[in-house]
């Protein structure tokens, strides 16, 4: 018994070494497991602001007419092409045909026109309804959807690919953010909550033979230490946006590829402008002179970082050197402190959610302060909390968040908005920035509205952080740079 057993796989091994390489190819890996440091509070990204939303569910679950790519370019996703008019307020869009919803439904015009409206729409919850409200949506016919904008705005296109402005289907949109329904390669498997989140492959998309992998699995790990320990132990392939703070050990190693991915985030100190003395400008401006970019940088982000000294990046369309207006002067602070009036010590709030940058980052800007006479209290919360207390609340003094969105000046503009700015003159500049054709020009008043955040000085800006992916040497498709955060799950595979 045991020679024929030993004689059967011999033959079964003889078989193996005549097989072709198309076949042996077959059994390449096809699971992945993904690090995250934030985990979502839902997966609907038209009903949160939280970026990690659309980092589980963009471009996997749910699909939008417009896909950004790596470079910042806008490609076709679910429309096949468009046209736009001469004034940029007429877009007409013809849709890619025969593709459906993971529960069957069909994807037309008619979905097109249900999303948008639904995201512009009085009870809308969407970060970007003020965009979706100024629309006209037309059906032409179930593949042909015009867009008719009340403003011009250059970069409508690129907002069409934001998560925000998913297409998703009518009658399973009001369950999306515990059970998510797309068009796109990959299905909602299981949610783990405060572990993890699998996902698998839909055999029903339309070209799921291109989709290399069956199953992805996220697992969230918000400490630093346990993102470095996961990655060396084998247990996560991929973390993309980890922790800087460790990465030397990977560089050197070959079974690892380290990438500096480039960004358009905005990592600040966020101040309630609503909330006094804060709503004095003076205070506002002691606080950021009394902080050293170059040291918060160096200590919450190993030095990947450009300092900033308005809401906008270096490499940035109409980008202008705003870090000279409120540069880093202790002895200005202490003055500015006194001339507002301040008694010192000052006790503020600091609050700080769980990414490393906010907490490492905390502890530097507190020490910074206690130089000009303001008593930071650190707070450490969870997600969730920084979003219902700090986001949706208002309930704070100061706050230490990354803004991943490219085209968020608008975040100013809102009266409501957690920060509390308000500003007639802002309002003006900035509207006429959205309307104005001429590349030139709309450089000209993007400075215009740089200069004017930093004179007013809304926040203490601190920096441009370059991110950092750690991965399995084999991974193949991760992006280079992160123009918004998602992870293009159907372009990954392994070698």
């Amino acid at each position: 018994m045991k020679r024929r057993d030993f004689a059967l796989s011999s033959a079964a091994i003889a078989t193996l070494g005549q097989m072709p390489l198309a076949v042996l190819a077959q059994s390449k890996k096809d699971t992945l497991t993904l690090g995250m440091t934030l985990e979502p509070t839902g997966l609907d990204p038209t009903a949160g602001a939280a970026s990690s939303i659309a980092e589980v569910t963009h471009y996997s679950i749910y699909e939008s007419l417009t896909k950004i790519n790596s470079d910042g370019s806008v490609t076709p996703l679910l429309a096949e092409k468009w046209e736009v008019s001469p004034d940029l307020r007429t877009y007409t869009f013809i849709l890619r045909k025969g593709i459906k919803f993971h529960n069957g439904e069909p994807f037309n015009a008619a979905a097109v026109k249900f999303s948008f409206d639904r995201a512009g729409g009085e009870k809308s919850t969407n970060k970007d309804k003020r965009t979706f409200a100024n629309l006209s949506t037309q059906v032409v016919d179930d593949s042909t959807v015009v867009l008719i904008n009340n403003e011009v705005d250059p970069d409508f296109l690129f907002l069409l690919g934001q998560a925000t402005a998913i297409i998703v289907e009518p009658k399973s949109a009001d369950t999306n953010a515990t059970k998510p329904v797309g068009t796109g390669p990959y299905k909602l498997d299981a949610w783990s909550k405060g572990s993890s989140a699998s996902l698998s492959k839909w055999d029903g998309y339309r070209n799921a033979s291109a989709v290399k992998l069956r199953k992805v699995t996220y697992k969230f790990i918000s400490e630093p230490a346990a993102q470095i320990a996961s990655l060396l132990a084998g247990d996560v392939d991929a973390f993309p946006r980890v922790t800087s703070r460790g990465i030397d050990q990977f560089k050197n190693n070959p079974k690892f590829q380290v990438q500096m991915n480039g960004s358009r985030a905005k990592t600040i100190l966020a101040i309630n402008n609503k909330k006094k003395p804060f709503d004095d400008v003076r205070v506002r401006r002691a606080i950021s002179m009394a902080i050293d970019r170059k040291a918060v940088i160096d200590g919450s982000f190993d030095g990947n970082g450009a300092p900033i000294g308005s809401h906008y990046v270096p490499g940035a369309f109409g980008y202008v050197d705003t870090t000279a207006v409120n540069a880093f002067n202790v002895e200005k602070a202490k003055a500015l402190l006194k001339e507002a009036g301040v008694t010192t010590p000052l006790e503020v709030s600091l609050i700080l959610p769980p990414p490393p940058y906010a907490r490492q980052g905390g502890e530097i800007i507190a020490a910074q302060l206690a130089k000009i006479g303001i008593v930071a209290k650190l707070q450490n919360v969870e997600w969730a909390q920084w979003l219902s207390g700090v986001y949706t609340n208002k309930n704070y003094d100061m706050t230490i968040i990354s803004h991943v969105e490219p085209f968020d000046l608008g975040n100013f503009a809102k009266p409501d908005y957690y920060w509390g700015y308000e500003s007639k003159k802002f309002n003006e500049l900035y509207a006429k920035s959205k309307n104005t054709l001429k590349p030139a020009d709309r450089a000209k008043l993007l400075g215009d509205v740089q200069r004017l955040l930093a004179e007013d000085c809304v926040h203490g800006f601190l920096y441009q952080p370059l991110w950092t992916t750690i991965s399995n040497k084999n991974v193949k498709g991760l992006w280079k740079d992160m123009p918004v955060f998602v992870n293009d799950l159907a372009a990954l595979s392994w070698s």
